[in-house]
């Protein structure tokens, strides 16, 4: 049997990391996947998918990534089911990531909500210097 997918999508908020008791990085994400066949008014359709990362990869997932981040995702599928506090079962399917590659160069994002302080002092540019005519002795060149 093969259980194989992978994924091509945008965080949809910042990482969420928590720890076992053993110690063990935990992170969870969910992803933005455009799908390829648009909806019955021409309209892109949207699938929101969980990601859960462990271990080492899920303490680098958590400090390096943040909502709006383009991934690549190489995992299972895993679905699961649990008990809701009011007593009713539900069940979940979620991508149990082997793999996330970061698909964006650090730094091309802006960061969400950050603020941006603007000196009120305008910017004065130093007048350029004639770099020929500095008199410097031989023996202070390291070449």
């Amino acid at each position: 049997m093969l259980n194989r997918i992978v994924l091509t999508g945008r965080l949809t908020r910042d990482p969420e990391l928590r720890r076992t008791t053993s110690d063990t990085g935990v992170a969870s994400f969910t992803i933005a996947v455009d799908d390829n066949v648009k909806g019955p008014n021409g309209e892109k359709t949207t699938t929101f998918i969980g990601v859960t990362v462990w271990d080492k990869q899920a303490d680098t997932v958590a400090k390096f990534l943040r909502k709006g981040a383009l991934v690549g995702v190489d995992g299972r599928i895993r679905q699961r089911t649990f008990e809701r506090r009011d007593g009713t079962k539900a069940s979940v399917i979620e991508v149990i990531a082997n793999h996330v590659e970061f698909l964006e160069p650090k730094g091309t994002r802006e960061i969400p909500n950050e603020e941006v302080i603007f000196d009120d002092e305008p910017v004065v540019e130093e007048e350029s210097k004639n770099l020929d005519s500095i008199d410097v002795a031989d023996d202070d060149l390291p070449f």
